[in-house]
C-alpha cells in the first residue's frame, strides 16, 4: 500500500515537472519570439521574459534579435560609362518583426541571407550603374552608400520583416586595364588645378609686389622732401647763426676760418705748398705784428 502510494507521488511529481517543463518558457534579451498552433501564429514578437504555452498543440520559435553581419561576395559591377569596377562590401541587418522573418524564413538565418544577398547585390549594381568612374572615386563611401542602404531597408521589412541598418563597402579596386587610364587622368587632372593655383600664386605675388614697390616708392619720396626740408631749415638756421656770428666779431671769425683752412691744407706727411709768403693765406703765420703793420 506504502509502495503504491509512493509511486503515484513520483509519477505525480514527474507529471507536474513534465507539465513544467513543457508549458513554461524563457525569452532571453537578445530574442523575440513567435508561438504557433499546429505551425499557425497565434502570437506574434513575444518580448523577453517567462511565459505559458500549452504543451503538445504549441511551440516556440526563438529568433536572434542582435544586429548581425552579412559579408557579401566581392562583385564586379559596371559604372555609367559602361567601366568595371570590383566591389568589396557587407551589410549589418537585425530582425525586426519575427512573424515576417519566420513566414518568409521559416526561421532559417542561412535561408535569411540566401535571401538578402541578391537583393544587395541588385541595388549597388543599380547605385555603381547611374555614376560615373569619377563620382565613385570622388564621393565618401559613407554617402555612397546612403541611398542602397534606405531602399534595402524598406524593401526587406515588407519582404522579409528584416531591417538593413549599414551597407559598407570595404573595397573598390579597378580593373588592371581600367586602373593606368584612371590614374592617368587623375594626374593629369591634379597637374592641372597645380598649374592653375600656381598661376593664381603668381598673379597674387606680382599684386603683391607692385603694391609693395608703389609704397616703398612713396615712402622713399616722402622720406627725400622731408630730407630736403630738413636740410633746408638747417642750412637757413647755420646760415643765420654764422651770419649773426661774424657780426659779433669779424676778425676772430677770419681767423678761425684761416686756422681751419690750415688744418685741410696741411692734413698728410706729404701735403706741400707753392705760394707766395706775402700772400693774404700765410696771413696769420707771420705773428700780430705784421698784421698791425698791414
Amino acid at each position: 500500500m506504502i509502495n503504491n502510494r509512493s509511486l503515484i507521488i513520483v509519477g505525480g511529481l514527474a507529471a507536474v515537472a513534465w507539465l513544467a517543463s513543457n508549458s513554461l518558457y524563457v525569452v532571453d534579451e537578445t530574442e523575440r519570439a513567435v508561438k504557433l498552433r499546429f505551425g499557425e501564429v497565434i502570437e506574434e514578437n513575444i518580448q523577453p521574459g517567462l511565459h505559458f504555452k500549452v504543451p503538445i498543440t504549441q511551440t516556440v520559435r526563438k529568433f536572434d534579435t542582435r544586429v548581425l553581419t552579412l559579408d557579401t561576395d566581392t562583385s564586379r559591377y559596371l559604372t555609367l560609362e559602361q567601366k568595371a569596377v570590383i566591389v568589396d562590401s557587407y551589410v549589418k541587418w537585425q530582425v525586426v518583426n519575427p512573424t515576417r522573418y519566420y513566414e518568409a524564413t521559416a526561421g532559417d538565418e542561412m535561408m535569411a541571407i540566401r535571401l538578402i544577398q541578391p537583393r544587395v547585390d541588385e541595388s549597388l549594381r543599380n547605385e555603381f550603374g547611374r555614376l560615373d568612374l569619377q563620382q565613385i572615386i570622388a564621393e565618401r563611401r559613407d554617402d555612397l552608400m546612403i541611398r542602397p542602404t534606405q531602399e534595402l531597408d524598406s524593401l526587406m521589412r515588407e519582404e522579409l520583416g528584416v531591417s538593413i541598418l549599414d551597407v559598407r563597402v570595404k573595397r573598390i579596386d579597378l580593373p588592371e586595364d581600367v586602373s593606368a587610364a584612371v590614374f592617368d587622368r587623375m594626374r593629369s587632372e591634379r597637374e592641372r588645378e597645380a598649374r592653375e593655383w600656381r598661376a593664381q600664386g603668381q598673379e597674387e605675388a606680382e599684386r603683391i609686389r607692385a603694391n609693395a614697390d608703389r609704397r616703398r616708392q612713396v615712402l622713399l619720396a616722402q622720406a627725400t622732401e622731408r630730407a630736403e626740408t630738413l636740410r633746408g631749415e638747417g642750412d637757413a638756421e647755420a646760415a643765420a647763426i654764422f651770419s649773426e656770428s661774424y657780426g659779433q666779431n669779424p676778425e676772430f671769425f677770419t681767423f678761425w676760418r684761416s686756422l681751419n683752412a690750415y688744418r685741410d691744407s696741411f692734413d698728410g706727411d706729404r701735403d706741400m705748398l707753392v705760394l707766395d709768403p706775402s700772400t693774404d693765406f700765410f696771413r696769420y703765420l707771420r705773428g700780430p705784428g705784421v698784421q698791425n703793420e698791414e
